[in-house]
């Protein structure tokens, strides 16, 4: 396919306004690569931290972007008919190649998930790194089973929304904090049992409603809080570090044994493609097709208000996942 689209590019890194909207040539598919017509794609804070130049990894120029949502415009090795609904993520996308904030992106055939859905695209492009974080949170970082109680720490993000529907469909117990008051009726809205306003002192919370501490936590916040979350979890249980919404994700000086409970287990998660099957992934969406999960969108943009978006994203703003809608 030859011709030209409209494309997101980052010449070198600094603050939104380095996001500059071009015509660029369409990538050409090659053997082992899938060319995919972009119909939305959700907005993640990897992509503010790699603006910044905060990231370990990525080069310059780049169009940036961890995921998209589309159809496949042309799959030279046959892999996928020309049509098919399909999600792409991770795997160096929007860094060491060309990433998802474009019409059209060029994904290695491994990291290209098929699926069906008469879901808007303002929900399915929402839903690939979202659903992969969490899913992969709760099943390998957490080993969660029903019956269980979890805590998210960060829960009116993206991931810890999407974790609250996950963990309630699964049989759990779910906890989860937000550090403004006004937000405990958006947590109350995906089924979370026990709002909380995170004051700081999460494990004191916690322990006045479970005083043996819950089975599991989430850390999505950093590890500036982390030490109060590890306190708030029973000996035998498990803390995920998954998210550091607060840019804090290295610890000065790490002493173990005044950091870690007694019998208090640390893991942490951070997925691929490979990790979201394509039956995962449909299961989920036709479980919010027919009304039992929900997509916790926050926050429809356009391609032309993709400075504004991640201007939302720094201020915490979306409320959930934040999504751009292509034509």
């Amino acid at each position: 396919m030859n011709g030209m689209m409209r494309a997101v590019v980052i010449d070198r890194p600094g603050g939104p306004d380095v996001l500059r909207l071009r015509d660029v040539p369409i990538p050409v598919p090659g053997p082992g690569s899938v060319l995919i017509r972009v119909r939305a794609f959700g907005l993640n804070r990897s992509e503010l931290h790699f603006r910044q130049g905060a990231a370990y990894s990525g080069s310059f120029p780049r169009i940036p972007g961890i995921e998209a949502a589309g159809v496949v415009a042309d799959a030279p090795g046959g892999e996928f008919a020309t049509g098919t609904q399909v999600v792409t993520m991770m795997g160096g996308m929007g860094r060491e190649f060309d990433g998802g904030y474009a019409e059209y992106v060029l994904a290695p055939v491994g990291q290209v998930i098929p699926f069906r859905s008469d879901l808007p695209w303002a929900q399915l492009g929402a839903v690939p790194e979202m659903l992969q974080t969490a899913h992969g949170t709760l099943c390998v970082g957490l080993e969660a089973r029903s019956g269980q109680s979890l805590l998210i720490r960060g829960g009116t993000s993206s991931v810890g929304m999407t974790l609250a529907v996950l963990g309630r469909s699964q049989g759990l117990t779910v906890f989860s904090t937000t550090r403004r008051a006004a937000a405990l009726p958006l947590l109350e809205s995906v089924g979370v049992d026990h709002a909380l306003v995170d004051d700081g002192r999460i494990a004191e919370q916690i322990r006045e409603i479970v005083p043996d501490g819950v089975d599991g936590a989430v850390e999505l916040v950093g590890v500036n809080v982390m030490k109060d979350t590890l306190r708030a979890v029973r000996p035998g249980g498990t803390v995920c570090f998954t998210g550091m919404l607060s840019d804090e994700w290295i610890i000065p000086e790490f002493y173990p044994m005044e950091w870690l409970p007694n019998g208090v287990r640390l893991t942490a998660y951070s997925g691929e493609a490979a990790d979201l099957s394509a039956a995962t992934l449909q299961e989920f969406l036709d479980s919010v097709a027919d009304g039992r999960a929900r997509i916790p969108v926050g926050r429809v943009y356009s391609m032309s208000e993709i400075v504004r978006a991640h201007q939302d994203m720094e201020a915490g703003a979306i409320g959930g996942k934040g999504v751009v809608v292509l034509p």
